[in-house]
């Protein structure tokens, strides 16, 4: 793919979504929002944020960048019971003279290493920005190098496959989501029942009161969106900027959840497709795509298809849905092109990603992240009959795609998992302005959920919609990462209804991110076959 993804010519594409995404609208605002208890607003146990400061010192992964570390109580209703220790990062101000403080970033997941996020930085935060704010990241409670969630890997290689056939499917993972659960909790510790994004966000107001901030400048992606969330129901006084960049819902039950995710996945490869019709640079032009995909994941079914540089087993239907995922997130839609090419029996890309989707691991232990998920959504599926209606609901509004795996992977491991995060509409009664922002064809954090978002926040957001494609809108155009920048330096907020067109580049911006975007590269369940491959 050329340095730019948008031309005049992708006009056609996005009318191709007209009716899906006007589908998805309408799907979206009939599902009933959970009524579980506010539980993060309701508790009364804040707790007190961690006395002391950060001792920095240069990190030996990357001199550059300062490391410190802040203990903070694994149980926040007992500030003063046993405690584990954050490991943090920052890059100071590139300019002392205009900095406005610092900003704490959480690059989502659940899982994502903040302190990997601080060494990327010069990467995926514009100059600019990096002029005004100390960056600081950390990895949230539970992941990384923050005491991470750890299982014997000689139990969590038992998984079974995650999409159920059968009633008899659904007891076997039932069972083993339970074992997992008593070996991971014996192997983490105490902390292991309080990895929940309320948790993390006391910490993060421990992390300000350390750094000596008034108040708090958040940007979160993703699953760090629901950290930020979070945050402002607990601590509405504390915030100076909240941006907030592919949203999570934290309001749907696990029909909508599931669904919406499937309409985001089918609408964002039927984007693809879409390309690969028009653009001679598509491995696949000239080919019924389709077709191929079909062909694909029957050969999968058939246990008869295998990834390149992976001979001893072969690919899962599942695998091959998540290379629909992994390809439209950047978007990478000429590598997924070159991928899918391959699979159908042509030549692979010089460079061939991991393998995606949950495989079995090397070593005595594995970090499992999914216990977050866990924590925060309340999944209740009792039988097979309920998980095979919601799996019915995701086929008809997915035809190709079926369904979004990231969620149906994660389900089963939840299975009778308690939650203390459970779903609830967004509570936020401070005054600061909160920007929240999405692309239209965002295949794993959908549209619609930032418009949810924003209009439980009412009068106090504003949702900044890029038109265009992938995962996370910062850096991706001018227009849709400059207002960031202005609202996090000098609090200037977008219009209501601000929409940005694809293709808003300036020569006077320097693009964080031109090479495609093939996010398997750093998920701790990724291959190890490609290891060597290139990172982006």
């Amino acid at each position: 793919m050329s340095g730019r993804l948008i031309v005049e010519d992708w006009r056609n594409v996005r009318r191709r979504s007209t009716l899906l995404a006007a589908a998805f609208t309408i799907l979206a605002a009939l599902l009933p929002l959970s009524t579980a208890g506010a539980a993060a607003a309701a508790d009364g146990a804040t707790g007190a944020a961690a006395k002391g400061g950060i001792t920095w010192a240069a990190c030996q992964e990357e001199p550059e960048a300062e490391c410190g570390r802040l203990a903070v109580p694994i149980d926040w209703s007992k500030p003063n019971g046993p405690k584990i220790e954050l490991s943090l990062a920052r890059r100071k101000a590139l300019d002392p003279e205009a900095r406005v403080g610092s900003l704490v970033i959480n690059p989502g997941g659940p899982g994502g290493s903040g302190v990997e996020a601080v060494y990327g930085a010069p990467g995926s935060y514009t100059e600019e920005l990096r002029e005004h704010f100390d960056i600081v990241g950390f990895d949230p409670r539970g992941v990384g190098r923050s005491h991470p969630v750890t299982c014997s890997a000689s139990v969590y290689n038992k998984f079974p496959y995650a999409v159920m056939k059968s009633q008899a499917d659904f007891d076997k993972w039932k069972a083993f989501a339970k074992k997992l659960r008593e070996d991971c909790r014996q192997r983490t510790g105490p902390l292991y029942d309080h990895v929940d994004s309320v948790s993390v966000a006391r910490d993060v107001e421990a992390i300000r009161a350390a750094l000596g901030e008034g108040k708090l400048n958040f940007y979160g992606i993703s699953y760090g969106t629901l950290i930020g969330q979070m945050y402002a129901e607990l601590f509405p006084g504390k915030i100076r900027t909240m941006a907030l960049d592919s949203n999570m819902d934290h309001s749907l039950g696990v029909g909508a959840f599931l669904t919406t995710e499937a309409a985001a996945v089918e609408d964002a490869f039927d984007q693809f497709v879409g390309w690969c019709e028009q653009e001679t640079a598509c491995a696949l032009h000239g080919k019924d795509v389709r077709a191929v995909w079909e062909r694909l994941l029957k050969k999968a079914r058939d246990g008869k298809l295998y990834y390149p540089g992976v001979k001893d087993r072969p690919m899962t239907e599942i695998q091959v849905l998540w290379q629909g995922v992994l390809g439209t997130e950047g978007p990478a839609w000429q590598l997924l092109s070159q991928m899918l090419n391959a699979l159908d029996g042509g030549t692979p890309p010089d460079e061939v990603p991991p393998l995606p989707g949950r495989q079995p691991v090397s070593g005595e232990t594995v970090e499992l992240n999914t216990t977050i998920l866990c924590e925060d959504y309340k999944l209740p599926v009792r039988n097979y009959r309920e998980y095979a209606a919601l799996m019915k609901v995701s086929s008809r509004i997915a035809p190709d795609m079926r369904l979004n795996p990231m969620p149906v992977e994660d389900l089963p491991v939840c299975l009778g998992h308690p939650t203390k995060n459970p779903q609830h509409r967004l509570r936020y009664t401070g005054d600061a302005p909160i920007l929240l922002g999405n692309s239209l064809h965002d295949p794993s954090t959908p549209w619609i959920w930032s418009a949810n978002v924003a209009r439980q926040l009412g009068s106090k957001a504003v949702l900044l919609t890029y038109e265009g494609w992938g995962h996370r809108i910062y850096g991706k155009d001018r227009c849709s990462t400059v207002p960031f920048d202005e609202y996090l330096i000098s609090l200037k907020m977008p219009k209501k209804g601000a929409r940005c067109e694809v293709g808003g580049s300036d020569p006077t911006l320097k693009m964080l991110r031109k090479k495609e975007v093939w996010p398997t590269d750093g998920l701790k369940w990724g291959s190890p076959v490609a290891a060597a491959a290139e990172r982006s």
